[in-house]
């Protein structure tokens, strides 16, 4: 079924791991979808160029996601090419993980721009131009709800922060029928955080079913809450952390 033909969708940070495998998704669910990257314009084409073979309509465009001007820009490309917007998602985020006490200031800001400021600059930019109805899907993490892990200190409360701001702007649009939830990944299998990686032993232990999780079953979760099924959804913190948080 494709549960979101002719809707529109932009993913932040949909070059590649959970943001590529959510924007292949939606397309598959039937929405035309926009990406942005930062870098690495070879991984986002590839992300359209998957999408379109498979009938599917995609676009890629570079922004930061900590530059205001470069996500407002995208956002309105988007609406302009594909004439509405429909379900957002913000995904674009990093973790630098090291002791709290070795971790520098920069270190700090880069985390705290880009996984916080960076979530309320996108999200605005979007619902400026959300139509009634609409989806706002944030990516949070199951440590922004129970912190089990060192060495991620400043990532969870970025989190934990995402977590708040999901439940304050469900109230602010609730209104208009538009619905805002954060999606919990555990630890996935990605590129940035492989489960094969020296990193993963101790996230693998955590979890209820002794595995990582896969990238497709976090858009499984963001497909079903971007779908007309969970239009009663909202304010709610969906954790997908295979037992992890249990």
């Amino acid at each position: 079924m494709a549960n979101l033909a002719n809707k529109t969708a932009f993913v932040t940070g949909g070059s590649r791991g959970i943001g590529a495998g959510i924007a292949k998704r939606l397309a598959a669910e039937g929405a035309s979808v926009a990406v942005t990257y930062t870098k690495g314009a070879d991984a986002a084409l590839s992300v359209v160029y998957e999408i379109e073979r498979s009938g599917g309509r995609a676009m890629a465009i570079q922004a930061d996601a900590t530059d205001a001007k470069a996500v407002t820009t995208a956002v309105d490309k988007t609406v302009a090419t594909y004439g509405r917007l429909d379900v957002f998602v913000n995904n674009a985020g990093t973790a630098i993980p090291k002791p709290f006490l070795e971790t520098t200031l920069e270190e700090l800001d880069r985390v705290i721009d880009l996984n916080f400021r960076g979530a309320l600059i996108a999200t605005q930019a979007a619902l400026r131009h959300l139509r009634d109805g609409g989806r706002i899907i944030l990516i949070g993490s199951c440590v922004g709800e129970r912190m089990m892990t060192p060495g991620l200190v400043a990532y969870a409360a970025t989190k934990g922060a995402i977590k708040m701001f999901a439940q304050g702007l469900s109230r602010e649009v609730g209104g208009r029928g538009i619905t805002v939830n954060n999606i919990q990944p555990g630890p996935i299998d990605t590129d940035l955080n492989p489960a094969a990686g020296d990193w993963a032993t101790p996230q693998t232990v955590l979890t209820a079913l002794n595995r990582y999780g896969h990238v497709e079953d976090i858009a499984a979760m963001v497909a079903f809450v971007a779908g007309p099924e969970a239009a009663y959804i909202t304010g709610a913190s969906l954790t997908v952390d295979g037992g992890t948080n249990a």
